[in-house]
């Protein structure tokens, strides 16, 4: 007999899958900022726990995410912007290694930092691109 928290549980995973194959490009990325964040945030508390082994997963699945974000910038498009956010992946990415080498929660924590100045800048996009959106219908329908 299953459990609730099971049935819970999986329920969560379908509703997770769902969203990500119906966000937005802008929203995937949120996602994987936001992704990034909660396993550094894990790992962290994994190191201070004395968990090696929790903390090296969740620092390795942290490094496929800002891997993956760096895979995805358009450098084409995106000129300076781009570049300057392939080198700070790139750094984030030796930071992760480095603390998990180590158990370096204070490596952890200025990747922690990086990529929430990454994400809010994200999110204000977002904001942003909401609030022009808005406008321009607003706008229309006057």
């Amino acid at each position: 007999m299953a459990s609730p928290f099971n049935s819970m549980l999986r329920q969560y995973q379908q509703a997770s899958a769902s969203a990500v194959f119906t966000a937005s490009p802008h929203k995937l990325i949120e996602m994987c900022l936001a992704g990034a964040l909660e396993r550094v945030a894990i790992a962290k508390g994994a190191i201070q726990r004395g968990e090696l082994a929790e903390k090296a997963r969740r620092i390795s699945a942290a490094i496929a995410i800002v891997e993956h974000l760096r895979l995805s910038l358009d450098r084409g498009a995106g000129g300076e912007l781009a570049a300057n956010l392939d080198r700070l992946y790139d750094y984030i990415v030796r930071r992760l290694a480095q603390a998990n080498a180590g158990n370096d929660a204070e490596a952890l924590d200025e990747v922690r930092e990086l990529l929430g100045q990454v994400k809010e800048g994200w999110d204000s996009l977002a904001s942003n691109e909401v609030k022009a959106v808005t406008t321009t219908a607003l706008g229309a329908a006057a």
